[in-house]
């Protein structure tokens, strides 16, 4: 399809579910399983994962595998489901309880699948691979409580599609991914006690590891679960990923089926994968993507691609090349910080051939356009919980202030941000994605915001932490961050960087329980409600 088409599908969609023509996504889900295993319709082949090369490191500890190369070695004998799992959920138990990656681990469940997994052969892309799943997505029959008071003896009886997707792709649930209380910050408790640390600086509880997806990644980066998927609102998905060296996929808004995930704002709440690199991520959201008939959001968008191809490095008589010619838009800002190593950073992309950096500018009403009119947002985060804030605002512990603001926000204002939108809407697709086909950024700002697709993914260490860069594209074209990514991963290896294991091991017995909710290796600080809202998604 082309890049004018896309577009005028993505205007029209975005208008829809701005509109309320796309009905509001409700804190409570009817079944998914009709929608379970749907994807677009594409031509070609089946996708399939391919026999990638498996490293040393991996062929000798199963937890240092990336998802791909689990695949292969199960493909090819040499590892079982059972035992990768199980390799996880010892890991889990030796240093769950420092790194608080998990709210909820489902290890007898996950190790019944993994032998069920074993005795059966099937051509799912997740065969036998076990997986973190954020608190907010629904998960028949395991708690989601998305962090919150309100949802703290919520049991769902149905998957949200995205779970049930990767379920009948053969993924298996390790547990529940620990997050900010619904999805606004960093993973705390409901009250605000910091929980999930930086997989980089586990025994430092100060590091920022990005939010509100905190968990999913640690787990992924920790070494707790083969790969994850998260959501994103205002940067949980590439922030996380670029804070613990992840690779983190934001796809355009309706790409993947938010049925039967808790909302935090209907036109800007995003599921997506966040993997060890570039070909993970595409393998998770070659089975997350397509249409559901129980999102309106996700119907009448062009066919999704094979991902997986476009995740795969393209080599030509020995060097890396891009599998399409492709402008990297660089604004004016990018080098206004971290200026040596984003510059080593640019370096390294624009030698890969087929790369061509092009400069852009943002306008000038930039800071205006992500600043003051990104609270129109509130309005969207208040409305599906209404009664609860009617009743018993307690409810919503910390991250009380920014409900509330939603409720005081009137229509005029909140009008007026949707025109803002648009107007910044018309700046970016007529403006800077005119010049270049992909664009680098300083912040997941305005991407989230307009529900176009962005990548976050490692670009080397700063002061001993990861260190990452953004990449926002075009609507629907998720499989050209891909590219980019990819190949950029192929002449470097920022994304095989493991952090070391935490010093302090927690008694075996604290890691082994079943919730890690109220499990502390030591006292841990407490986020205040002028905090949560500062930096609330």
């Amino acid at each position: 399809m082309s890049r004018d088409l896309n577009r005028r599908v993505f205007l029209g969609a975005s208008a829809a579910a701005a509109s309320g023509m796309a009905l509001a996504s409700p804190a409570v889900a009817a079944p998914a399983a009709a929608a379970a295993g749907k994807s677009a319709s594409r031509s070609g082949p089946a996708p399939k994962v391919p026999d990638v090369e498996v490293r040393r490191a991996a062929r000798q500890d199963p937890t240092e595998a990336t998802l791909a190369e689990a695949v292969v070695l199960m493909r090819h004998g040499k590892l079982t489901s059972a035992k990768l799992t199980q390799a996880y959920l010892d890991r889990i138990a030796e240093y769950g309880a420092v790194y608080q990656a998990y709210a909820e681990v489902t290890g007898d469940a996950a190790l019944t699948a993994a032998r069920r997994a074993d005795r059966t052969h099937s051509a799912g892309l997740l065969h036998g691979i076990p997986l973190c799943i954020k608190d907010n997505f629904f998960t028949a029959g395991v708690p989601t409580r998305a962090n919150s008071y309100i949802f703290e003896d919520f049991v769902p009886t149905e998957d949200a599609t995205a779970w049930a997707r990767l379920k009948k792709a053969g993924g298996i649930l390790l547990g529940k991914g620990q997050m900010g209380p619904l999805a606004t910050t960093r993973a705390t408790t409901p009250n605000g006690t910091i929980t999930t640390v930086n997989a980089w600086t586990p025994d430092d509880i100060t590091t920022d590891p990005g939010g509100s997806s905190t968990g999913p990644a640690c787990a992924v980066a920790g070494r707790l679960a083969s790969s994850s998927i998260g959501t994103q609102t205002g940067g949980s998905i590439v922030l996380p990923s670029n804070r613990q060296n992840m690779t983190g996929l934001k796809p355009t808004m309706g790409r993947v089926s938010l049925h039967g995930v808790i909302p935090l704002s209907y036109t800007r709440d995003h599921p997506g994968p966040i993997a060890r690199d570039a070909l993970d991520a595409a393998i998770m959201l070659q089975v997350l993507a397509g249409s559901d008939p129980l999102d309106p959001r996700t119907q009448g968008l062009p066919g999704a691609p094979d991902y997986i191809r476009a995740a795969t490095p393209v080599v030509q008589r020995g060097k890396v090349r891009m599998r399409r010619a492709t402008k990297v838009g660089v604004p004016a800002d990018f080098l206004a910080s971290q200026k040596a190593l984003r510059s080593a950073f640019l370096e390294r992309l624009d030698s890969i051939s087929g790369i061509t950096l092009v400069d852009v500018a943002y306008p000038d009403d930039w800071d205006l356009l992500t600043g003051p009119f990104n609270n129109g947002r509130l309005v969207e985060r208040a409305e599906p919980f209404r009664h609860w804030l009617q009743n018993d605002p307690a409810k919503f512990g910390v991250s009380l202030i920014t409900w509330v603001q939603g409720l005081m926000l009137s229509g005029d204002e909140y009008l007026t941000a949707q025109r803002a939108k648009n107007h910044l809407m018309q700046e970016m697709l007529t403006g800077v994605l005119a010049k270049c086909d992909v664009v680098l950024q300083t912040g997941p700002a305005p991407f989230d915001l307009l529900g176009l697709p962005e990548i976050g993914f490692p670009i080397g260490f700063d002061a001993g932490l990861p260190a990452g860069a953004i990449l926002g594209g075009q609507p629907y074209e998720e499989d050209r961050l891909l590219e980019v990514v990819a190949a950029y991963q192929a002449v470097t290896d920022w994304h095989t960087r493991r952090p070391a294991d935490p010093s302090a091991k927690p008694s075996s017995a604290a890691g082994k329980i079943s919730s890690l909710r109220a499990a502390t290796a030591t006292a841990r600080p407490r986020l205040t409600p002028e905090q949560v809202a500062a930096a609330s998604a």
